[in-house]
């Protein structure tokens, strides 16, 4: 193990991926994982990342960075190993792009004079997607170039162009992902006016799920459980609201309050499987009217 006090840099953390995937001499670990088997972590980084910024826990975020950085070196040197592309056409790739979309601070005098103007975010995405669709052309079409998301449902047939919704990534999480595609809808009219009839179709929904388990119909259940969560997200959307983060601030409360209820009945000498719903819930209404600073009914 060496003493090397001096500071690392992203040199050395290449060098360090290069170590650990060199066939004969690397970490048996290591050289089995494919972009396929790390995404997962990829993910879960940037989760925890999101979690120490909640928390404001800055010592945490500093550590939680270089996971989510060891995720990039990660992909990228298996994508080096394959001849597709490695760690600096990443950084330039990126640096490029920020300049590119940032052209009231990086263009021409007259550029940086004009400013952010309505919309020219979407507008400069939409020519990359156009510029992308050119070096295409050449190439031999493959599925994921000219099937879009219609051919990803059974049953449907795939359109001959790339979809305006095409573009959204599959592996964001599902709230983050309807958001996206709606809002991506939205900008082409495919959107209610105002909040009152995303209301209207909550509670149509609803009804349809109720129906669906009526009929303890399994399949027809999960798919209405979906169109509600999916109307769900269009709520928050309409809200301004971000679903993710609302739902991990309710998953904290319910930590909080749960951990109430243990503390209380550990505190009698008993666990929740020795109490009852009727004195756990007693119990919650007390930890939520501590955090309100009532005095629970």
């Amino acid at each position: 193990m060496t003493t090397d006090k001096a500071d690392k840099t992203i040199a050395d953390l290449l060098d360090v991926m290069v170590a650990l995937r060199t066939p004969g001499t690397g970490c048996p670990w290591d050289l089995q994982q494919t972009f396929e088997t790390i995404a997962p972590y990829t993910i879960e980084e940037a989760y925890e990342v999101a979690d120490a910024i909640a928390r404001a826990d800055m010592p945490d975020l500093k550590d939680e960075l270089g996971d989510l950085l060891l995720q990039v070196v990660y992909h990228a040197r298996m994508a080096e190993e394959a001849d597709h592309f490695a760690f600096a056409d990443v950084a330039d790739a990126i640096t490029r792009k920020m300049i590119r979309r940032h052209p009231h601070v990086f263009g021409t005098p007259e550029e940086r004079a004009a400013g952010a103007g309505p919309d020219f975010w979407n507008r400069i995405k939409a020519w990359e997607r156009a510029e992308k669709q050119k070096e295409r052309e050449g190439e031999v079409a493959r599925p994921q170039d000219t099937v879009t998301l219609q051919s990803r449902v059974q049953g449907t047939r795939a359109l001959a162009f790339p979809s305006l919704l095409a573009d959204v990534p599959v592996g964001l999480p599902g709230l983050t992902r309807a958001i996206k595609l709606q809002d991506k809808a939205a900008r082409v009219g495919f959107d209610w006016p105002d909040i009152k009839p995303v209301f209207a179709k909550l509670h149509e929904e609803l009804a349809e799920l109720e129906a669906a388990m009526a009929q303890a119909n399994a399949p027809e259940i999960e798919a209405e459980l979906g169109d509600l969560l999916f109307v769900m997200a269009n709520l928050a959307r309409h809200l301004k609201v971000d679903p993710e983060s609302a739902l991990r601030r309710t998953n904290d409360k319910f930590l909080r309050r749960f951990a109430h209820i243990e503390a209380s009945l550990a505190a009698l000498g008993r666990t929740p499987a020795q109490s009852d719903l009727a004195e756990m819930d007693r119990l919650w209404d007390e930890a939520k009217a501590s955090e309100r600073g009532a005095t629970p009914r």
